[in-house]
């Protein structure tokens, strides 16, 4: 009996583990488990497009998910003008408003959320839904964003200081992974950026416009974003 019993017992042991169950929005979705970036995009300095970087990142995320939909976190949601979101987008916002008490637009690909100070709980609650890029409007969330996330880009533009990059990148690594630099709305003259960024985005309004849209870029803009993607997707 004692041999019996404890058969039973290794035979659970050994037993392999089944998968976990999707989530009941995951269900909904009709989406599979897979393992979805997370990814914190922040500036070096004020208004050198950041959110265009962020929402231009989480298009092309999209279009590389099966879902074919990606979360930006964002301070609001309200803009004018018809939202034109995809219906893979309103199916995500509608599943993020079931799992978290927040607003959300579908925009393009994507779905805008807002997310407060509460950067981890969104994290937590929506990673396995879809890619989920937060964009860090405020400085101060900086390193906290960097350590609930798998890759960090910093932005930086024509009239940042390049040394910022490598003073902000060292703080980063102690908390998260290696920070991406990239150089927003490149100029000829930008040799200062020369060995200190890992890509350079070109000056493109219409491409960006398509960006804050949720819609993927076009053009030079559109294959560099790309190649952004490519560098995240590495990120171990």
């Amino acid at each position: 009996m004692r041999a019996g019993l404890l058969s039973t017992v290794a035979d659970f042991l050994v037993e392999p583990l089944e998968p976990a169950a999707p989530s009941s929005a995951e269900a909904e979705l009709g989406w599979t488990r897979m393992a979805r970036p997370v990814v914190a995009v922040a500036g070096l300095a004020p208004r050198c497009g950041t959110t265009t970087v962020a929402r231009g990142l989480a298009a092309e995320l999209a279009l590389r998910d099966d879902g074919g939909a990606a979360i930006v976190s964002a301070e609001a949601v309200a803009g004018g003008g018809i939202p034109l979101g995809t219906p893979a987008a309103g199916r995500l916002g509608r599943a993020v408003q079931r799992l978290l008490p927040s607003q959300t637009r579908a925009v393009g690909r994507i779905c805008l959320t807002v997310a407060g100070p509460d950067q981890a709980t969104l994290v937590d609650a929506a990673r396995d839904l879809a890619p989920l890029v937060l964009d860090v409007a405020d400085p101060a969330q900086t390193s906290l964003a960097a350590s609930l996330v798998d890759a960090v880009v910093l932005v930086g533009g024509p009239g940042t200081e390049p040394s910022l990059a490598a003073v902000l990148g060292e703080s980063l690594r102690r908390v998260g992974p290696e920070p991406v630099v990239v150089l927003n709305r490149e100029r000829d003259a930008d040799e200062r950026w020369d060995g200190r960024c890992a890509l350079r985005l070109p000056e493109a309004r219409m491409g960006a416009q398509l960006a804050l849209a949720g819609r993927e870029a076009r053009g030079d803009l559109g294959r560099a974003v790309a190649q952004l993607a490519d560098l995240v997707a590495a990120m171990p």
